[in-house]
């Protein structure tokens, strides 16, 4: 199966980053986040990618179009002129770049790359969002639904702690609890090819427009994932995953 990834969003939300590289490229460990839900893939032997391109596109591309030549040690030798690598870092991809348009919604992404995908099953995620979820019982449980789309339904991490009251006094703050949080979409998708009879045109957005019409038909399951799941939208989320790095707590890294 390929791996679709959504990577053409302007990310405003963490403009401190995204102002001068698209999200994806924002770096947890000195590596792109884009790179770490690529090596989490192919960790289930998943090594051929189409990435939905957009803001910054040119970016992605020089990316992985000098990932071989930098990427681990290098040897010099300025007098004879030779550059050599004594370990090839080359990984077991092959990566589809397509441009889908600066402003197409996301659904919208999914239906350009309709040529490429076929008449096939295909894994499909956003380009900033990093997970432990087992990718082979998500396909099995996915088979099993027969649905067009499962997600993967996560729980946010609580933002805030709580406070319990006696009458108007404060008892106690209680920690944050991610048991209080509602489902929501977590990416990691898996998805038949009948989608693309719900896609339009470039303004579908994927949530809205497709996905709950696929719900009103009962094609659409959930797969609910209860570990590690940790989106990248503001600087404070891009702090915690790097500190998660930094500290070897890094659940997703099963490579």
């Amino acid at each position: 199966m390929k791996v679709l990834i959504l990577a053409g969003g302007f990310g405003t939300r963490l403009s401190e980053e995204t102002i001068i590289k698209p999200k994806p490229m924002v770096e947890i460990g000195e590596m792109p986040i884009l790179w770490h839900i690529m090596k989490y893939y192919s960790a289930f032997t998943f090594n051929e990618f189409v990435i939905a391109l957009g803001y910054k596109a040119e970016m992605i591309k020089t990316y992985f179009l000098n990932y071989s030549q930098i990427s681990g040690d290098m040897y010099l030798d300025f007098k004879k002129k030779n550059i050599s690598k004594p370990r090839d870092f080359s990984e077991d991809w092959k990566i589809h770049l397509v441009e889908t348009g600066l402003n197409t919604m996301t659904g919208g992404r999914v239906k350009r790359l309709q040529n490429i995908i076929g008449n096939q099953r295909f894994l499909l995620t956003y380009g900033d969002g990093l997970s432990n979820i087992d990718l082979n019982k998500l396909i099995s449980f996915h088979k099993s639904q027969k649905s067009i789309v499962t997600i993967s339904a996560v729980r946010p991490p609580a933002r805030f702690g709580g406070i319990e009251f006696e009458g108007d006094k404060i008892k106690s703050f209680v920690e944050k609890n991610q048991i209080q949080e509602g489902w929501i979409n977590g990416g990691f998708m898996v998805v038949e090819p009948e989608i693309f009879d719900f896609l339009k045109s470039d303004n579908d957005i994927l949530e809205v427009d497709v996905l709950e019409k696929i719900a009103k038909e009962k094609k659409l399951s959930a797969y609910k994932h209860h570990g590690f799941w940790q989106c990248m939208d503001a600087l404070r989320d891009k702090h915690l995953l790097e500190s998660l790095w930094k500290d070897k707590k890094a659940d997703w890294k099963i490579w």
